[in-house]
């Protein structure tokens, strides 16, 4: 008997990350198989707790802020990593690039022109009446055409194995230091599980997002000095912040380092004042220029939607480009690649309905029991109702909010997401997983060779976000 046929996993007749359709056994990554099947359970744990113990004093954290205290928090590593073959990654990767491409496309149109709503493709109030929307970018041009430099895409896989866009994440999308540490640690601690597979590395991303940055930047700038732009150490994600400037090689600032004079940036230095040419900004539209936008944000920069207006800043990513990640939005991007493409989306999206419109409405009430709806606006797995599994009280409450407000959701069949062995309660268990790759885009689209795999660690969720209890996965893709 085989070691793999020793491997005591039952995926639980959901689809499998590692081992292949809807059944234990699967030969689909037979090399990992077998080394998990040769491993010892208890010491597989104990050199788990000693990761989880090495990140947390690595600072490799987000914090959870409540009502009494700030809780600093690793991202729960599972140590079984999340395999995908060289032809799966050639599909994601292109279907990624193609739905950046259009994103770009629909911002710049609606900034300009406009012709994605006179010709009727998408409600002018989807747009115009949206949030997000920033008059202040009108007729602006943006360098290379570019609004969307970093780009997280999520993407989940159901029972008949195809991925699907779940939804865009391209305001200020985080997890990718998760990515590159989690690689390192697997590296350093498991080489017993990944040593001699030939696995795609992960370590360009500061590289390639330097670049990005630096291909922003004013022409006049000469050696483009790029910073980071944080909200400061009381951000969940400021760990991510720190790894990113020390990534790419960058100071990290925060608003008050920062001064704008005749219309262009600068830092403050030991030395004086020393100019800045691109922004890699982690702060919300709305906290980023008290002038422009709040006024009572102390996190932004004065002036700075001004030098950025006159071309004397690049900004990543740019203003305004919230819109085009809105999840009502979203369910129009199959119309908006073919319109602005003339072609079918290589990834589609989990079918999806607008209760804005009366029919999307209709259709959502009257099965609100067999559906996931979920608020426009909201990010991190807040304000969702999972229909199938919420309670005859909680879907009255529910069906009072979407009478109340129906252009604030939309909805969607609960989809079976996919499943990858993890270790959980000293045994090696199903749990239902997620993907999240990144995009950056600078003179053309790079797509970071796996990405963020979230999985949900309590047993039948399907919340994998890490604010909801989720934990993170190594993600392999083979060369």
């Amino acid at each position: 008997m085989s070691q793999s046929e020793q491997f005591s996993y039952d995926p639980g007749g959901y689809f499998c990350e590692l081992t292949g359709g809807t059944a234990g056994g699967g030969k689909r990554h037979g090399t990992i198989v077998d080394r998990l099947a040769a491993l010892n359970i208890e010491d597989l744990a104990a050199r788990a707790k000693d990761a989880e113990r090495e990140l947390f004093n690595l600072g490799i954290t987000f914090t959870v802020y409540t009502k009494r205290q700030a809780i600093d928090r690793i991202l729960p590593f599972d140590v079984i990593p999340r395999p995908l073959t060289a032809e799966e990654w050639a599909v994601l990767e292109s279907g990624v690039k193609q739905r950046v491409k259009v994103l770009n496309l629909l911002l710049w149109d609606i900034y300009h022109d406009q012709k994605v709503i006179k010709d009727g493709v998408i409600p002018a109030e989807l747009v115009l009446g949206n949030k997000n929307y920033r008059p202040q970018m009108v007729g602006m041009d943006v360098p290379l055409g570019t609004y969307v430099h970093v780009c997280g895409t999520d993407l989940v896989r159901g029972d008949d194995g195809l991925f699907r866009v779940l939804e865009d994440n391209a305001r200020t999308p985080s997890g990718v230091s998760y990515v590159i540490e989690n690689r390192h640690m697997m590296m350093r601690a498991f080489q017993d599980l990944a040593g001699g597979i030939k696995i795609r590395p992960v370590d360009d991303y500061g590289r390639k997002l330097n670049e990005a940055l630096t291909a922003i930047a004013p022409s006049h700038s000469g050696d483009s000095q790029v910073v980071l732009l944080s909200p400061g150490v009381y951000n969940s994600a400021y760990f991510e912040h720190i790894f990113l400037a020390r990534e790419m090689g960058v100071p990290l600032v925060e608003g008050r380092d920062l001064v704008v004079d005749n219309d262009r940036i600068y830092m403050r230095t030991t030395a004086g004042l020393a100019p800045v040419h691109s922004i890699y900004r982690r702060i919300d539209d709305d906290f980023l220029d008290p002038q422009a936008f709040r006024e009572d944000s102390l996190l932004g920069v004065p002036g700075l939607m001004e030098a950025y207006r006159k071309g004397n800043v690049g900004l990543a990513n740019a203003v305004g480009i919230g819109v085009a990640d809105d999840k009502a939005v979203y369910a129009y991007f199959p119309r908006l690649t073919k319109y602005y493409l003339d072609e079918e989306p290589i990834l589609a999206n989990v079918e999806t309905h607008i209760c804005g419109e009366p029919e999307g409405l209709s259709y959502t009430l009257d099965r609100l029991d067999q559906l996931v709806v979920k608020p426009v606006g909201e990010s991190g797995g807040y304000g969702i109702l999972i229909g199938p599994r919420a309670s005859a009280q909680e879907l009255d409450a529910f069906r009072a909010k979407l009478k109340e407000d129906p252009a604030n959701f939309i909805s969607q069949p609960l989809v079976n997401l996919s499943v990858c062995p993890t270790l959980a309660d000293g045994a090696i268990k199903p749990r239902h997983v997620d993907l999240r790759p990144f995009a950056i885009t600078g003179e053309d689209t790079w797509v970071l060779p796996g990405g963020l795999t979230r999985v949900a660690l309590r047993e039948g969720s399907i919340v994998v976000n890490s604010s909801q209890g989720g934990g993170s996965k190594d993600t392999w893709v083979m060369r």
